[in-house]
């Protein structure tokens, strides 16, 4: 029996924009030394789940880091700007003190779910619509048992899960950040996409029991 096609959402690797806590968005900030290594050390790991296929963010830090699970599996991987992250106008670049000083009436409503275009920049459920879509076009070119990676940014990612989980939007904010380097698995059930690990750095562990 086929255990159904997995999505690994893998975020990218660290950059010095992440240190000092300056929202990227859409900016193409380079992955540092450290972030490099970082997507070493996650692409021998997701090299031992055997993915079938890599898709990429076409921005500087997500192509790195594609690199490296590219370099040990051999995949070519396909990069579209469908999968950026998050364009937030006016935000991006500045810190998130600054944020909250200069937009903290907006500030706040986007962290109680409402639609907020942060900086002028996307909705996060305009994110969800052009990057969930190229995710399940990719899978359904899959094989049946099949492993697709998506390496994109934190906000991305979370969107896309949302909208590939069916939540209602004002929740998506209940899925945790990802750490860099860390990532996201879906997987096919009777009832759709399920979430299986989320920020993990390992590798998946079976689950044994009555909800397996």
């Amino acid at each position: 029996m086929s255990r159904g096609r997995r999505v690994v959402l893998w975020r990218h690797g660290q950059t010095a924009w992440n240190l000092e806590r300056r929202f990227q968005g859409s900016t193409d900030i380079e992955l540092t030394e450290a972030g490099l290594a970082q997507a070493r050390r996650s692409a021998r790991l997701l090299a031992g789940l055997k993915p079938d296929a890599v898709i990429a963010s076409d921005l500087k830090r997500t192509r790195a880091t594609a690199a490296e699970l590219a370099a040990v599996t051999g995949l070519e991987v396909s990069h579209d700007e469908t999968l950026r992250e998050t364009y937030a106008g006016a935000w991006q670049g500045l810190t998130h003190e600054e944020i909250v000083e200069r937009y903290g009436d907006q500030y706040a409503a986007w962290k109680r779910g409402e639609p907020v275009r942060r900086g002028g920049g996307e909705l996060e459920t305009e994110v969800a619509d052009r990057a969930a879509p190229v995710i399940e076009r990719s899978v359904e070119k899959l094989p049946d048992d099949g492993t697709l990676v998506v390496v994109s940014h934190g906000g991305t990612i979370r969107t896309s899960i949302g909208r590939l989980l069916g939540l209602h939007p004002s929740t998506w904010e209940a899925l945790g950040g990802l750490s860099n380097c860390c990532w996201s698995v879906l997987g096919e059930s009777v009832r759709g996409w399920r979430l299986l690990e989320h920020n993990a750095g390992t590798l998946p562990e079976p689950v044994l029991g009555d909800d397996d």
